[in-house]
């Protein structure tokens, strides 16, 4: 074999990427699936793109492929893959932080989000939440915020629905892989483009401006380029709502009439364990948020044999949000003995009460009133440097090596939580497509609080919530060229990583400030009549139903913060250890893969070998001040050397194993229009950060034997990674230009999938006496066994079909549809996590030289969420329309107005009585007019 002399630089090249030990890989974005440039010049060119690349590869793979700057389907890169056939997206992380009306999650074939790997350019990319609950909240912890992935830098993102030995391990069900734009990727010498625009909210009633603009310059000799981005885009948000909620004490949204109502069995017998509503709230969501951030690359090839690009990028999303809930509290009302009940209805099949109204003689505490004001964002970025050397004719080398960083912040939480007071109250379910009716009456605050409407009853939220999510990569792959019969070619290569996701500083939970002037209740005086200077929008919930509250005033966000500054405390004794946590994992790899080929058939086999290593914090309780406060760990030096807080310790839990994952796929050219592919493989995707790690919360233990089985809630550490045995199978038909047909089948056999569960675990905690108090230092130790409910491995199994369809018509005319089943169950029979049974799509384009038009109608049926106030919570089936209109000016500047939620589509949840909504949330439609400009 002939070997190629390498020029000085070569060489010096080659040294540099075989002395780099771990370099990150570009999932594919380098191997078989880089095919010939296609210029794209309209909608039917981006289509032709996309199916050029996926006839093309050598794995099943779906594209979406970006016309223009800005100019993807959708303005979120989630909403553009909704419409990929076997693709379901969610409208937040998880259910904890309710619906918005932009897409935040994607999951592949009916699995949860954490499933589906997301990656850059074929590297990781660490990820920030804004919502507090979602930020140390279980179940996203291995999905990505797509709000802070804004379609302007996208060149084309593709979804790969097989696993190969030289990809990234981490997608059980696939990954999705967004591939940017190279400075020398462009035609031109110098490009400039800018799109100005416009966003208006129709439920907010604000308009805002919407910003991009990209310069790209290459040499003449093509050798050497420069591209520089920028985004800022700014946003209302308005949701309406009405949910069903529940006391912490009293912990299901449907709780059954037991000993604590006594007074109502004591008038109606026959509703004795009969269900009744919990808290039943009017809630008004607003805020603002400002995504800005851009990208910088540098791209030197100084010979076809050489190619290096550097690149950083940045996006962060400012995300203050101001949530209200009006809310009528029946256990309050129910549990009083001074109640008396006018009217009831129960219905027979549930067993829930369905109707219920009553009063009382004089005014009772009835309902609460929820004020949250909140400074958060979110942010993410990266700065990555890929190579590609070809060392001689037989041998190429690529690797990459970077570093990510993403933040989710809750700085602070201004709270206020009134109580109302009232002589009658009472509600009436109007079954799942309509929100519930209800009513309380109002009456001043007893006790001489003169002009305070509600009382004050707590300031709770926590602060200094800030969660840290970094992961250092490094790749080195090989690719030497054998033609040798069938072998084309043997891939072979190593990874290394690092990943860190932790809180960063102690978080504190406020409470009142017990020095601050009194009411009369003994807390501080609540806020005052003339502090309450806005009032819920008059058309608020017009499309959830009626029969709710609706004019309701509340206070700014300024008086809350100046009221909280006064009235509440902070102090770092009040540090809340179970909010915490802290995991690092470090990853090592190595894989081996031959790439076949013969007469009109290719695919690979191959072997990758992972090792991963576990190191988990985790708080456990006691009173025993001399226990250590922090363990011998290396882990930690992640966080500061905090002051562990009275009554806790920190414990750290290490774990390592191995996987062997093989792989082996097949593509055929059946005829030269029609392909069919067939793969199966082994893969793994590690269980979330925050089920690995979370504090121990015990219930009081009173046996001195130790032998009564206690109970508490806890993380574990112990966890299995999701290992999953893959199979599919692909046929797809071009039966003409930008045309094509396909149905595939798919099974994933999961033998140890996460779900919600009890573990038995064995630990030391105080023994409670009556004569002792829990907590409290000098209380007698005990070790018993403790049921503790957390996240255990259980098998299970997916199995479903996609159809997808496309093609031009008449006039420049052209459809497209698809559809994907997929029915996902563990071995007990319960639907998993995230799944979605059914999802379609049925889209419309039009395009001439002037004009180009889209529209698209998404379904996606019924998701289960996971666990919520007790019970398993659903998201309801729902329906998207979405559309967008382009007018080109010339080759220079055209116009576009995209619209997205044209339906305005209700958001439905609900828990175990699925025939009454747990949530209903209305967001509006959006309106995006752009004018984009191009030299």
């Amino acid at each position: 074999m002939k070997v190629n002399k390498k020029t000085p630089i070569a060489a010096a090249v080659t040294l540099t990427l075989l002395g780099t030990a771990f370099a990150a890989q570009a999932q594919d974005a380098q191997q078989n699936q880089q095919l010939e440039t296609v210029v794209v010049t309209g909608v039917r060119a981006a289509q032709e793109k996309a199916l050029t690349v996926k006839r093309n590869a050598d794995t099943h793979i779906d594209v979406i492929s970006a016309e223009d700057i800005g100019k993807m389907p959708d303005k979120n890169v989630a909403d553009s893959l909704a419409r990929i056939p076997g693709v379901a997206v969610l409208n937040s992380p998880s259910g904890g932080s309710g619906g918005f009306d932009e897409r935040d999650r994607v999951g592949l074939r009916g699995t949860n989000p954490s499933l589906t790997q997301t990656l850059l350019d074929g590297h990781s990319v660490a990820n920030g939440d804004w919502f507090v609950l979602d930020q140390t909240g279980a179940g996203v912890g291995r999905s990505v915020s797509f709000s802070l992935l804004p379609s302007e830098l996208v060149s084309r993102v593709e979804v790969h629905k097989t696993s190969q030995a030289s990809d990234t391990e981490g997608g059980t069900a696939g990954s999705v892989n967004i591939i940017t734009r190279k400075p020398l990727d462009f035609t031109k010498a110098l490009t400039f483009e800018a799109s100005v625009g416009a966003v208006y909210a129709d439920l907010a009633k604000k308009t805002d401006p919407q910003f991009s603009a990209l310069l790209n310059w290459k040499n003449d000799a093509k050798t050497f380029g420069i591209l520089i981005q920028g985004f800022d885009e700014k946003r209302h948000l308005r949701r309406d709502g009405v949910e069903t909620l529940a006391l912490d004490s009293q912990p299901h949204a449907y709780q059954a009439i037991g000993a604590a109502e006594s007074a109502v069995t004591a008038q109606v017998p026959g509703l004795a364990g009969a269900l009744y509503a919990n808290l039943m709230g009017s809630a008004l969501f607003t805020q603002e948020r400002e995504r800005k951030g851009g990208v910088v690359s540098a791209q030197i090839k100084p010979s076809n044999d050489v190619d290096f690009v550097l690149t950083g990028f940045s996006s962060k999303m400012d995300a203050d949000n101001y949530n209200r809930n009006f809310l009528l509290a029946n256990p309050w009302a129910l549990q009083n003995s001074a109640v008396t009940i006018k009217d009831y209805v129960v219905d027979p099949g549930t067993n829930l009460i369905s109707k219920l109204d009553y009063t009382f003689a004089a005014p009772a505490k009835i309902g609460v009133y929820d004020m949250i004001s909140r400074k958060a964002s979110a942010q993410t970025g990266y700065v990555n440097l890929e190579g590609n050397v070809k060392v001689n004719s037989a041998l190429k080398l690529s690797g990459n090596v970077g570093t990510s960083k993403g933040t989710g912040r809750t700085d602070s939480q201004d709270v206020y939580e009134g109580d109302m007071f009232g002589t009658a109250g009472g509600y009436q379910l109007n079954g799942s497509g309509k929100a519930p009716s209800f009513y309380l009456t109002a009456s001043p605050t007893p006790g001489g609080d003169a002009g305070v409407p509600y009382q004050l009853d707590w300031i709770f939220g926590d602060q200094n919530v800030v969660v840290q999510d970094k992961e250092t990569w490094g790749q080195v792959d090989a690719e030497y060229a054998l033609d040798a019969g069938v072998l084309r070619s043997l891939k072979f290569g190593a990874r290394g990583a690092e990943h860190k996701r932790y809180t960063d500083g102690p978080i504190i939970g406020q409470g009142p400030n017990w020095g601050a002037p009194a009411g009369a209740n003994g807390l501080p005086k609540g806020l005052p009549l003339t502090a309450y200077t806005g009032t819920y929008p008059s058309n608020f919930g017009d499309g959830l139903g009626s029969g709710f509250p609706t004019n309701i005033m509340y206070p700014s966000e300024g008086t809350l913060a100046a009221y909280d500054a006064v009235n509440a405390v902070r102090p770092l004794s009040r540090r809340e250890p179970t909010h915490e946590y802290s995991v690092k994992e470090t990853v090592t790899a190595g894989y081996i893969q031959g790439n076949l080929e013969g007469e009109r058939w290719s695919g690979n086999v191959g072997l990758r070998i992972v090792n991963t290593k576990t190191s988990t914090l985790v708080w456990a309780p006691t009173s025993n001040t001399t226990l250590p406060g922090y363990a011998a760990s290396a882990f930690a030096a992640v966080g500061p050397a905090w002051t562990d807080p009275s009554g806790y310790y920190q414990t750290f839990h290490d774990t390592s194993y191995t996987d062997a994952l093989p792989s082996a796929s097949i593509r055929i050219d059946v005829t030269k229009d029609i392909v069919a592919r067939f793969a199966i493989s082994r893969t793994l995707t590690r269980p979330d950060y925050t089920a690995l790690s979370s504090a121990q919360l015990l219930g009081t233990y009173t046996d001195p034997t130790g032998k009564t089985v206690g109970t508490g809630t806890t993380g574990n550490p112990d966890l299995k990674p999701v290992r999953s045995t893959n199979f599919d199978a692909n046929f797809e038909w071009y039966f003409a230009p930008r045309a094509f047909v396909s149905m595939g089948a798919f099974h994933m056999d999961m033998s140890s999938y996460i779900i919600d569960g009890v573990k038995r675990a064995t630990l030391t905690t105080d023994l409670v006496t009556p004569g002792g108090q829990e907590g409290k230092t000098g209380n007698a130790l005990i070790t018993a066994p403790f049921d503790l409910q957390t996240q255990i491995n259980k098998a299970a199994s997916v199995t479903g079909l996609e159809f997808a369809f496309e093609t031009p018509i008449a006039y420049n005319f052209g459809v497209s549809a698809n559809y994907t089943l997929a029915d996902g169950h563990d071995e007990s029979g319960h639907v998993l996590r995230g799944s979605v049974k059914n999802t379609a799509n049925l889209g419309g384009f039009f395009e001439n030289d002037s004009f180009s038009a889209r529209v698209n109608y998404g379904y996606s049926s019924d998701n289960f969420l996971g666990r919520d106030r007790g019970t398993d919570y659903y998201q309801r089936g729902v329906a998207v329309l979405s559309a967008s209109l382009g007018y080109k000016i010339n080759d220079h500047f055209a116009l576009s107005l995209d619209a997205q939620n044209l339906n305005n589509p209700i958001l439905k949840y609900y828990g175990d009585i699925k025939s009454e909504p747990r949530a209903i949330y209305q967001n509006g439609r959006q309106f995006y007019l752009t004018a984009r400009v191009k030299y």
